[in-house]
């Protein structure tokens, strides 16, 4: 069975809920995978989605801050949700579907504006969370399982704009990179993105600081798909829906797709 999945960093599901029925309506996802929502579960507007077939969510909220959720036309549960470094912060969420396919949606840390923890609270928590998410995917290794979200880190060098410049820039630096790789490599976890996107930039934010962004094009590969291996091979369809950044009252990421044959 196809499965079309979508991650978006929102920034606001209920400012911006009227671009989420955009999206829900123009793209039809049969799942929906929502970071920084910024709301507790109950002032999320389900109605509206509900109205277009999505009456099934799991969610993590959190007053005006963080928050994940994820929406579906298909039957979901939740079957877990972790505070990674204790922070207190509502980052992950995971459901599975009745094809017992699980999928986690996370929010790492952004990690502030300084690379070094011992000046910066905020970097050293973001290092803490994928230690975290390592450890956790090495003692309980995933099986059937998609990973999506806002993972704050551009790996590649072709994920950012200007590699030179931005490697002691928070969300390209090698420590992030190193510790970003060591999760994927804790839950045999494939990057699908790439895996069907194999070469050349390809960005998923870009500043809300850039006048023209469209133009200017500084942007980087923030938001991820990733699928264990023992399902990797059913990825397809990778993209990302450049023009959503410039929707009305638009989130600074794009929408990231998959579809999966399971």
């Amino acid at each position: 069975m196809p499965i079309t999945i979508c991650t978006w960093n929102i920034n606001s599901v209920r400012l911006r809920e009227p671009i989420v029925l955009k999206l829900l309506t123009e793209e039809q996802p049969d799942v929906l995978c929502l970071q920084e929502c910024k709301s507790p579960v109950d002032k999320i507007p389900t109605e509206g989605f509900a109205a277009l077939g999505y009456t099934h969510m799991v969610a993590n909220g959190q007053k005006g801050y963080n928050g994940v959720m994820i929406l579906s036309r298909l039957p979901i549960n939740e079957v877990e949700r972790k505070d990674f470094a204790d922070l207190g912060h509502a980052r992950h969420i995971a459901g599975q579907l009745d094809n017992g396919l699980t999928i986690h949606n996370f929010y790492v840390p952004a990690g502030g504006d300084k690379p070094d923890r011992a000046i910066n609270d905020k970097f050293g928590q973001k290092l803490d969370y994928l230690t975290e998410m390592r450890d956790w995917f090495n003692a309980q290794k995933p099986e059937k399982a998609i990973l999506v979200g806002d993972l704050n880190i551009a790996p590649r060098e072709d994920d950012v704009w200007n590699h030179k410049q931005l490697t002691k820039i928070v969300s390209h630096t090698p420590i992030e990179i190193e510790h970003l790789a060591a999760t994927q490599a804790a839950g045999n976890w494939v990057d699908i993105t790439r895996q069907n996107i194999p070469e050349g930039k390809l960005y998923s934010w870009w500043s809300y600081r850039a006048r023209d962004w469209d133009t200017a094009d500084k942007g980087r590969r923030l938001d991820h798909i990733w699928a264990t291996d023992d399902i990797a091979h059913t990825g397809h369809s990778s993209r990302i829906l450049r023009p959503a950044r410039g929707w009305e009252k638009p989130s600074d990421h794009a929408p990231l797709f998959a579809s999966f044959d399971i």
